[in-house]
């Protein structure tokens, strides 16, 4: 499988020639640049690819609760104004965009679902589109902490700190991505992936308190809310970058793939699963900086530990896309 999401395929000419003076954000918000950049990859290597992922961001979640987030040059995304606290005043709009706020995701998003449309169209067929969003908890993470981070120590604050207040915003961000990932099954996508990048900077214990409860929210309502819909239910897959320690919960909380990082051994991991969900994954992206030979080395290692080749498995770098 090979896709193309957000800031991935920079190194391509063509993808700056779309793009042209238009910042990151902008390209996602225009359906017709967003559609011809997510074609990109499947034009370019035409019958190689096995699927296509929407241009577009996880972060475009904040943006939609009222939150301002540049994507910065050499830095990656930054929010002008970071949520500091979860007791601002009530006159403070930030607060009342946030917390209080009702979103309207069909309103604030359209352009995601107009890019899907539009692409699902121009693909004709050729490969299945797939559809995304941030989890909760690295949303929260981002939104909190204004931008990527090492230490997430506002982050951890906020779940330490305000636990009952971090859990009410989680259960908000939860709400949204079902409505966000419904509304792209509507407007066309096939598949549904919930990345939860920043899964690994928690403890276990923590892991099962503020991430899983709102995995398994998602994968639980979004089925519901289609049937509301008068839709079909489409494959779902997540992918917890870090949490090799919640594999088997992971496997139970409701989607039909679980996606790898590299940190996991692949045998390990189909004991683990033990049939109850597809696996995603799970090379090491750095492999990509050797030799033919290493690469197809580790390749081979790869598919030899997920069963030489059974099925029940998707081939994938462990990066979440590929």
């Amino acid at each position: 499988m090979a896709l193309m999401r957000g800031k991935a395929g920079r190194y391509l000419p063509e993808y700056h020639k779309i793009k042209g003076g238009h910042d990151f954000f902008a390209c996602c918000r225009s359906p017709e640049i967003a559609s011809a950049l997510t074609l990109l990859p499947i034009d370019r290597y035409d019958g190689l690819l096995d699927a296509a992922i929407i241009f577009s961001d996880i972060l475009v979640i904040p943006q939609a609760m009222g939150m301002v987030v540049e994507m910065v040059d050499g830095k990656g995304p930054h929010f002008p104004r970071k949520l500091e606290t979860p007791f601002a005043t009530r006159d403070d709009r930030q607060y009342d965009g946030i917390m209080e706020r009702d979103v309207d995701v069909k309103k604030e998003l359209g352009y995601v679902f107009d890019a899907i449309t539009l692409t699902r169209q121009k693909l004709n067929g050729r490969v299945p589109l797939i559809g995304f969003c941030g989890a909760p908890w690295t949303l929260l993470s981002y939104m909190v902490e204004g931008g990527g981070t090492k230490s997430f120590i506002a982050a951890k604050t906020w779940i330490y700190k305000y636990p009952e207040e971090s859990k009410r915003l989680l259960q908000k961000i939860a709400e949204l991505c079902v409505e966000f990932l419904a509304q792209q099954v509507v407007a066309g996508a096939q598949m549904i992936q919930v990345f939860d990048s920043w899964a690994g900077e928690l403890s276990p214990a923590s892991f099962k308190i503020f991430a899983l409860p709102y995995l398994r929210h998602i994968a639980s309502a979004l089925p519901r809310r289609l049937v509301e819909l008068e839709q079909a239910r489409v494959p779902m897959t997540v992918f917890a970058k870090g949490a090799w320690y919640a594999l088997d919960e992971l496997c139970e909380a409701g989607f039909d793939v679980v996606s790898l990082d590299w940190l996991q051994d692949p045998a390990e991991a189909m004991k683990i699963a033990e049939g109850r969900v597809i696996l995603q994954g799970n090379a090491d992206p750095g492999i990509l900086y050797g030799t033919k030979e290493a690469i197809s080395a580790a390749v081979e290692e790869m598919v030899m530990g997920f069963g030489g080749g059974k099925m029940g498995w998707i081939a994938n770098l462990g990066h979440g896309k590929a």
